[in-house]
């Protein structure tokens, strides 16, 4: 399952895991995109639910009629950038509830109901964010920090029954949203990808590094944070 899989990061999760032979179901708020998604799909048995990941009480409905998962991605959130002076309560709310305690809660519901398969993995998309004190960041950062420290707790936990939690950590990535997040021009985004060396990810790198932590190729790793950011934290 991938949230937030109606496009971005979380699209090329699902057209990946699908390529790989998974069946996968996506949620997001969008019909129209979830659909979009689940036909360009390899594959069969794949499924779409249009729900709110900020509402508990629409969570608590599509746990009660899920099945169970190999494996889960919790992609879904949001970038809002301002300074620490225009922050409100408002803004913590939205930020939070969408980046971390949706992910919180979603996590919690499906281990309380076992439905994680034997052996299952979870995967959280943190950000490189966490780890830098860029200006304006300051919700952003902190909703992802918060997220990756939960990923090691849950990693904890759920060692003894054989589930693993990992987080990735990604750089920029371009998406259809990259200028609009930013609020950046598209000559100021190319300016400020000097800093990256290998220049900026694309959803795909952060995908393959997604099926990695979903297969069983990683098997022997869990509470990791890893960091895929094309070189921008080398100096």
């Amino acid at each position: 399952m991938v949230t937030g899989g109606s496009s971005g990061i979380g699209r090329q999760i699902a057209i990946d895991a699908a390529a790989m032979g998974a069946s996968v179901s996506i949620i997001a708020r969008s019909k129209d995109r979830l659909t979009d998604v689940i036909a360009t799909l390899e594959g069969e048995g794949h499924q779409y639910f249009t729900v709110d990941v900020t509402n508990e009480n629409e969570l608590v409905e599509f746990v009660k009629n899920a099945t169970s998962f190999d494996g889960v991605v919790f992609n879904a959130g949001i970038v809002e950038y301002a300074p620490v002076k225009f922050l409100s309560t408002e803004k913590i709310k939205k930020i939070f509830d969408t980046n971390f305690n949706s992910g919180v809660i979603l996590s919690q519901l499906l281990i309380k109901n076992k439905l994680i398969n034997k052996k299952g993995s979870l995967v959280f998309i943190s950000s490189i964010s966490s780890k830098i004190g860029v200006a304006g960041t300051a919700l952003y950062a902190a909703s992802k920090a918060a997220l990756s420290a939960y990923t090691r707790v849950i990693a904890s936990e759920l060692a003894p029954q054989g589930t693993r939690a990992n987080s990735i950590s990604p750089g920029i990535i371009v998406t259809p949203m990259t200028g609009e997040a930013t609020s950046l021009t598209t000559d100021e985004i190319d300016e400020k990808e000097k800093a990256y060396p290998l220049g900026y990810g694309k959803p795909e790198d952060v995908s393959a590094l997604a099926i990695y932590l979903l297969s069983d190729a990683s098997k022997w790793m869990t509470g990791s944070d890893l960091v895929i950011d094309g070189g921008l934290t080398l100096s």
